[in-house]
């Protein structure tokens, strides 16, 4: 409880500073007669600068203050066949300003000014994404014609690597305690018995009732995904840090691993039900379909679901405190009134997400085990010694 209060405070210091930030740089532009370098035609567009918050980056980027940027530069890996191999950090590209060693970061701000926004394909897509990096020309403008391959370290594969490190840390530290007897031969303490009720509930609600007698040799794997997915949520709610598990990628790549999972532990009877499914003959040809695309969708369900909630979470944060600046843009006052109101709804969303970072932890992991059950769970039953009917598992 102690620990989502000081979040909450966390997140009404940030949106308040936001909205102090925003009314100086807002008095500072504004028009003054003698003053014809001001442009008078700057908007504040929301979804731009969602994206830009919930998209992934080359830094991390915290807050921007009388034109300082508050970033961690992160390392820029690049192969070009005809450059070769380049490493640089992504400040030698000054947020897009400057090319460098024959590279550029595209950003918002150049591609308006040279229009590069504009230019489409045949098929009337853009040809230029902000926020990749391209081999430049003499001229310093972006050259197609030159293949460029990234393999930087962005800040979703900083943060992973962060993710994984508290991962292990907190499991090598809590086995060591278990070695030492602590928490078998005496009572847990600490972190240790913030932990193991968790690990508890996996065991009894995911693992039990759904693997039956061998849950025990996919609680390692149902543990892993359920804390990787928990630790990157609760990152992801830290001013300035990237939204992972709002990366579909992320999302796709549990998505996979569990469908590997689930096919590496299917049996006969299992793809007897889906290429033999046990209805009326007339009926076979249309739920064979339906069956061998339950395969994939299974494992897709499991990544929309995650990717969806982690990012919409984000999205409404973000909205609420674009609000405020949008109503400062048309009337200070107006700014000033509706501040309190859209930064008590973003903390009580932030509160929400907490929740949500744990359910959606849950409900992933509880899937798995759903779906690696039906994969190896024959399907007949037969009566107990009490009379009763249950599964059986082979």
């Amino acid at each position: 409880m102690r620990s989502m209060c000081l979040k909450s405070l966390r997140v009404a210091v940030f949106s308040l500073f936001l909205l102090f930030f925003f009314i100086r740089v807002h008095a500072q532009n504004a028009p003054e007669n003698n003053n014809h370098n001001v442009r008078h035609d700057d908007k504040i567009n929301p979804a731009k600068i969602i994206l830009e918050h919930v998209s992934d980056a080359h830094e991390f980027h915290f807050f921007t203050f009388n034109e300082m940027e508050c970033t961690i530069p992160l390392p820029v890996l690049l192969y070009s066949p005809e450059k070769g191999f380049s490493s640089f950090m992504s400040s030698k590209f000054h947020h897009g300003e400057d090319a460098y060693n024959g590279y550029r970061l595209l950003e918002d701000k150049f591609m308006e000014e040279h229009k590069l926004d504009e230019v489409k394909d045949v098929k009337g897509q853009p040809l230029y994404d902000a926020g990749t990096i391209y081999a430049v020309d003499a001229q310093g403008m972006p050259d197609l014609r030159i293949k460029v391959y990234d393999f930087s370290l962005t800040k979703n594969v900083i943060q992973l690597f962060i993710a994984l490190i508290v991962l292990v840390w907190i499991m090598i530290r809590i086995a060591k305690l278990y070695q030492k007897g602590q928490g078998s031969k005496t009572a847990p303490s600490g972190f240790q018995n913030a932990v193991e009720p968790v690990i508890t509930f996996v065991r009894d609600e995911v693992g039990k009732p759904n693997l039956g007698k061998k849950y025990e040799k996919y609680m390692p794997y149902l543990l892993t995904i359920f804390f990787f997915i928990l630790i990157n949520n609760l990152m992801g709610l830290i001013p300035g840090t990237a939204n992972v598990s709002g990366n579909i990628a992320f999302t796709a790549m549990l998505g996979i691993i569990s469908f590997l999972v689930i096919l590496f532990n299917s049996n006969r009877h299992f793809w007897k039900h889906i290429f033999n499914p046990p209805v009326p003959g007339f009926a076979k040809p249309i739920l064979t379909p339906v069956e061998l695309l339950g395969i994939f969708t299974k494992p897709f369900a499991l990544i929309i679901r995650l990717f969806a909630n982690m990012l919409s979470g984000h999205i409404i944060i973000l909205s609420f405190i674009c609000l405020i600046f949008i109503f400062g843009s048309m009337n200070t006052a107006l700014g000033w009134g509706t501040s309190p109101v859209f930064v008590l709804l973003a903390v009580f969303i932030y509160l929400i997400e907490i929740l949500v970072a744990f359910i959606q932890a849950f409900i992933f992991t509880n899937l798995t085990a759903v779906f690696i059950g039906q994969a190896f769970e024959t399907g007949h039953e037969h009566a107990d010694s009490h009379g009763h009917d249950q599964a059986v598992y082979v």
